[in-house]
């Protein structure tokens, strides 16, 4: 390959820019980084289209190019001495940056690593950051997790600094998002315990109005849903109304807003449906138009749990359609699973079963795992409510969703789909083999019988006995 790239003569130098750039490139963009005159630039690209080196499509300035074979690419980047190489992959990064800004917003990732190839760390780690936040947006959770762990892993080698610690932070945050959205619950509560260790009130609050919303009622409010999910329903609510009440002593409408949702869906889990009324009431007065979306999707979620299935369907479908107008898909599975609730309510269940296939589809395909137990469990119970109720399979949803839970030591999660079982066992007869189901898991909990949740699991354990 060296002796192939060595015959190329002056193209050589525009073959190694190329390897720089990446396997595929435009014509403004190499011509911006060789800083050559268009003759000369168009002169040695044909020359590298001839040698069947670079393929092309269309004609410069409009033309688009692509190494024929990756590894052609990796001979010209490799050739290149170290100090040229990181100095073409700075300003390749700082071109995108500054003058391909279209680029720079659909492709972070592609900016941070020029800057990490160029040793611009700390440039790198905001890119990183950047195209991990991104991809959490777009669920693309595996990519973004990646990301944010590239982030922080170079973070972690630059000194301590008042504005890295800020960094560092928000990023502990976004990747425990990431880990606990794909049903990492424990190492994604670690992040968010580590986020809050690093978090000080005194200095990072007055950077509320710069960054959205306050990091640490943010950290408290995630938290919050990942422990419940562990099984520490008492745990999730200390959090969720610290965050409040934090959020009201800031002063901060939008961090305020952020808090009142997440305490509503800390109620919700823990079926506390009168405080969770009363926190999105709080909500929608002081939302905006994207607020008030969340807050329906809330609110139907509300609805198909207290028996007003027909509120539920206008609330979800109504909340959907404007966050799907957006591009927000996060979360998407359960509002689909609360859809199919309420289509259940209404005996509408080709609806209702449409609803479930797809939550399980989006599961599958984005891997937002966190709910994945919950939806097989919703889908098990859709299939005994049909007017022939199929008992076989919505077993094997129930069984889906226990190996699910405790694969991810989601205790909640597997507490509900036991007793589906359970029930479905008693009616069939199996009390004992329903009652060895679910004492195991009810006893393994240490607080929270307050809840209905284990207060139901208790009557049913009782009712197993007898």
């Amino acid at each position: 390959m060296t002796a192939r790239l060595d015959r190329l003569g002056p193209a050589r130098e525009v073959a190694q820019i190329a390897a720089v750039i990446g396997r595929g490139f435009s014509y403004p963009l190499v011509r911006a980084v060789a800083r050559m005159e268009d003759e000369a630039l168009q002169t040695a690209l044909e020359r590298l289209a001839e040698a069947d080196i670079l393929l092309v499509q269309g004609l410069p300035p409009e033309s688009e190019y692509r190494f024929k074979h990756a590894l052609i690419q990796d001979a010209a980047h490799e050739n290149l001495l170290k100090s040229r190489r990181q100095a073409l992959h700075r300003r390749t990064g700082e071109i995108l940056r500054d003058q391909f800004t279209a680029t720079a917003a659909a492709e972070p990732e592609l900016i941070a690593h020029h800057f990490t190839e160029a040793g611009l760390t700390e440039a790198a780690v905001e890119w990183w950051g950047t195209a991990g936040q991104r991809s959490l947006a777009r669920s693309a959770l595996l990519e973004g997790a990646e990301q944010l762990k590239r982030a922080l892993n170079q973070i972690a080698t630059l000194p301590v600094t008042p504005a890295l610690r800020r960094e560092e932070i928000k990023l502990e945050v976004a990747f425990a998002n990431v880990l606990a959205l794909t049903g990492d619950l424990l190492d994604g509560k670690e992040h968010y315990d580590r986020a809050l260790a690093i978090y000080d009130p005194a200095e990072h609050r007055p950077l509320t109005t710069r960054s959205g919303r306050d990091v640490g009622v943010t950290l408290l409010s995630f938290r919050s849903n990942c422990v419940w999910q562990l099984g520490y329903p008492a745990a999730s609510r200390n959090d969720a109304e610290r965050a409040v009440k934090n959020a009201r002593e800031i002063g901060h409408a939008t961090t305020l807003v952020y808090a009142l949702s997440r305490a509503a869906t800390c109620y919700i889990l823990c079926r506390n449906y009168a405080a969770a009324h009363a926190q999105l009431d709080e909500l929608t007065a002081l939302a905006d138009e994207k607020g008030k979306a969340l807050g329906a999707l809330q609110r139907g979620w509300l609805f198909a749990l207290t028996g007003n299935a027909s509120d539920a369907v206008r609330a979800i479908t109504s909340g959907m359609t404007s966050l799907r107008s957006i591009g927000a898909t996060l979360y998407e599975p359960r509002y689909l699973w609360n859809l199919a609730m309420a289509y259940t309510e209404l005996d509408q269940l080709d609806d209702a079963r449409r609803c479930i296939d797809d939550a399980i589809d989006k599961v599958e395909k984005s891997k937002e795992k966190w709910c994945e137990a919950e939806v097989h469990r919703i889908a098990g119970e859709i299939a005994l409510k049909s007017l022939a109720p199929d008992t076989e399979k919505a077993e094997k949803y129930f069984d889906r969703a226990l190996f699910v839970a405790r694969q991810q030591q989601a205790k909640s999660w597997e507490l509900r789909a036991a007793m589906s079982m359970a029930r479905l066992w008693r009616s069939q007869g199996k009390s004992q083999q329903a009652r060895e189901l679910l004492a195991p898991i009810y006893g393994w909990f240490t607080e929270g019988f307050d809840t209905l949740d284990l207060k139901d699991a208790k009557s049913l354990l009782d009712e197993s006995a007898t």
